[in-house]
């Protein structure tokens, strides 16, 4: 397993746009996705353990700035499943059941999506304003493979409160850190 850290935030850059089928069933678009204050784009899987590290305090969390900041979110699985089958589909449905996923869980078979975002690892983090502008790209909180004391800084929760509230992100982010995308063999 490589670990990766992802670049510094592209302040302002648009989010490019996509098309992704839901385990619930509907096709996702960013402005389908979008919250009146914004939009969180995440890469994530089920296998990885940065991701299961922080899974139950990102539902919170998202679920939080969505019901009183007004910020959404989508969740983009761009791994190959033939090469882990616990990133398949089926098992996509069950994980956003098991952890009620406030957000829409995509899948980007194709993993073009990953590629225009410049997606590095999971968990990987674009947080937008209103106008689909770049305004974070940074970690969770200090969470690695294992999860962190429950005290620490909520740097997601902060930075998408402030982009909520003035629709401009932190200057200061940590990178994230995670599993690399698993591609697929060219």
């Amino acid at each position: 397993m490589v670990s990766l850290t992802t670049p510094a935030c592209d302040f302002g850059w648009k989010a490019p746009d996509f098309s992704l089928p839901g385990v619930d069933g509907l096709v996702w678009t960013p402005l389908d996705a979008r919250g009146p204050k914004g939009l969180l784009v995440m890469f994530i899987c089920n296998h990885c353990p940065y991701v299961k590290a922080i899974r139950p305090r990102l539902v919170r969390d998202l679920a939080e700035l969505k019901r009183d900041h007004g910020i959404h979110a989508i969740a983009i699985m761009s791994n190959d499943p033939a090469e882990y089958p616990e990133d398949s589909f089926e098992n996509m449905k069950q994980v956003a059941r098991e952890f009620d996923f406030p957000f829409p869980y995509v899948i980007d078979e194709t993993q073009q999506v990953a590629k225009a975002y410049g997606a590095v690892c999971t968990p990987d983090f674009f947080g937008f304003n209103r106008s689909l502008e770049l305004q974070y790209r940074g970690r969770f909180d200090a969470s690695r493979k294992e999860t962190a004391p429950e005290d620490v800084r909520r740097d997601l929760f902060e930075a998408m409160k402030e982009v909520a509230a003035t629709q401009r992100g932190p200057a200061e982010q940590i990178p994230g850190m995670g599993c690399s995308i698993k591609w697929k063999e060219a």
